[in-house]
């Protein structure tokens, strides 16, 4: 007989708590912020106790009938990680919403929400993976409608429903497809299997759709930029969390999505543009919390890049790395402004030449090039893709070189910013030797680069790096009267979002009783 993984009972608990902070729905409900919090505490100290039981006893799948709980390592990754960030954003809630009129129906959304993402990352068969997204969407347009009286919260919270559901809709036909042609839901057992037909393939397709939907992918990223009308404990569960599940969708089934030369194609390029374009619209921003979020556009986009480059191991170190950071910035984003107001202003920037910013690539990427081959004598050989992906990140820090090489910078400035390149370069490799040797054993080895993949790899680099190079170029015509007019249409998108506005007829939202 199975043991039974502790970390399956927090969602039941998170639930319990929930059903009695909703029977108190008021303003100041006795016992129920602290409740919360306590709730969110032990289902952490589950999530840890689970995963201690799977270092002792291996993975364990409990259920059947298409309706089953597994834990394993990707698993109870996910479940400490969403265990933490629930519990740090529901002990900022406790304070934050103090005095609120719903203050305990907000504590009992946000406790049904996080049991419902709990029930997600453990997901051991389809349905519940169905099941469980469905419910996530459902509790957070619940939050999104905290305060129903702001047109802009109705209307982020109908787009919201649109975009979320229809990759809910996408995600329940891939369901159907894939047990019509494997005659199981299991994920374990569909993780095994070696054929693939026509309809697996559509069904890769449709996940692909699904994941995309649901981590805010170009061009129907407009929600996620749209919902800072909500509480900041909502914002933060939302992108430090919520939205990585389109990017947890694809590693829970990366042996079957991995066999689909075009759907790995697809994830490539519109990870790659959704990160470029997140990453320019972010610049542009003055709104902290806007810019925040255009941040996790970029960063949604990157994480499907990795996918679609197959280096899974990354990208389920990106979505803890992610989600620990955009909660400390969305729960601490008032008092950033407040320190950046209090900061002495700097003088002048120093602007690189032409000269200088080519002289600061070649020496970023020289760095990263040593870094890189003393990394493989040491752990083995890279694969071209988790080259390709260091160098798109060396490209980051090259701005920076630049800066250092410029003619009017001191030569304190040149050497912290060549130590930044070096620093990222060696933090890159270390992190994916530590990814590699925690969750490799449990996902699929990186797929061998054919001429497909060498043309996605070198269109990638290329995208990036011309991209990074116009920015570092930027202070050079900044003051072209083209820039400003060019600055305004990426502070808003594009008009993307404007133009799915019109597409889709408009919101008629009803107001939240």
């Amino acid at each position: 007989m199975p043991i039974l993984p502790l970390s399956v009972l927090a969602p039941l608990l998170l639930l319990a708590a929930a059903g009695f902070a909703a029977s108190r729905p008021g303003r100041r409900p006795a016992l129920v912020p602290r409740l919360a919090e306590g709730a969110a505490l032990a289902a952490l100290a589950l999530a840890a106790l689970g995963l201690g039981q799977l270092l002792v006893a291996g993975p364990v799948t409990l259920g059947g009938a298409g309706l089953s709980l597994r834990l394993d390592a990707v698993g109870a990754t996910m479940t400490l990680l969403v265990g933490f960030i629930g519990w740090v954003v529901m002990r900022y809630a406790r304070t934050y919403l103090d005095g609120e009129a719903r203050e305990g129906a907000f504590h009992a959304l946000m406790l049904a929400t996080l049991a419902g993402v709990l029930v997600l990352v453990q997901a051991g068969s389809l349905a519940v993976l169905v099941g469980a997204f469905a419910a996530v969407g459902l509790g957070l347009r619940q939050l999104l409608l905290f305060y129903p009286d702001r047109p802009e919260a109705r209307r982020a919270a109908a787009k919201f429903s649109l975009v979320w559901h229809g990759g809910d809709v996408a995600l329940a036909f891939a369901a159907l497809l894939l047990i019509a042609a494997y005659g199981t839901g299991d994920l374990a057992a569909l993780a095994a299997v070696e054929t693939f037909p026509v309809t697996a393939q559509i069904a890769v397709g449709l996940l692909v759709v699904a994941a995309a939907l649901k981590t805010a992918a170009f061009p129907l990223h407009g929600w996620l930029t749209e919902v800072m009308e909500a509480p900041t404990p909502v914002s933060a569960l939302l992108h430090a969390g919520i939205i990585n599940g389109g990017g947890f969708l694809l590693i829970r089934t990366a042996e079957i999505v991995q066999q689909s030369p075009g759907a790995m194609a697809a994830l490539v390029m519109l990870g790659g543009l959704t990160a470029l374009f997140g990453a320019v619209v972010m610049l542009t921003q003055s709104a902290i919390k806007t810019a925040l979020a255009w941040s996790t556009v970029a960063q949604m986009g990157f994480m499907l890049l990795q996918c679609g480059l197959g280096l899974w191991a990354l990208a389920l170190l990106h979505i803890v790395a992610h989600s620990l950071y955009k909660a400390h910035a969305f729960l601490s984003s008032g008092g950033a402004v407040a320190a950046v107001a209090g900061l002495r202003r700097p003088g002048p920037i120093a602007v690189p030449s032409l000269g200088a910013v080519l002289k600061s690539f070649a020496l970023a990427l020289a760095l990263y090039a040593v870094v890189a081959a003393v990394f493989t004598l040491i752990g083995g050989q890279k694969s071209p893709q988790a080259l390709a992906l260091g160098a798109m990140l060396i490209f980051g820090v090259a701005y920076l070189v630049a800066q250092g090489l410029a003619d009017s910078a001191p030569a304190a400035l040149t050497r912290k910013t060549a130590t930044a390149s070096l620093a990222a370069a060696l933090a890159y490799f270390a992190f994916q030797q530590v990814a590699r040797a925690v969750w490799g054993p449990h996902l699929p080895e990186v797929p061998v680069a054919g001429p497909l993949e060498w043309a996605l790899i070198v269109l990638a680099v290329a995208s990036f790096g011309l991209v990074a190079l116009a920015q570092a170029l930027f202070p050079l015509w900044a003051h072209h009267p083209a820039t400003a007019g060019l600055r305004v249409h990426l502070a808003n998108g594009l008009y993307l979002n404007a133009l799915l506005d019109r597409l889709i007829g408009g919101f008629r939202a009803t107001k939240h009783s």
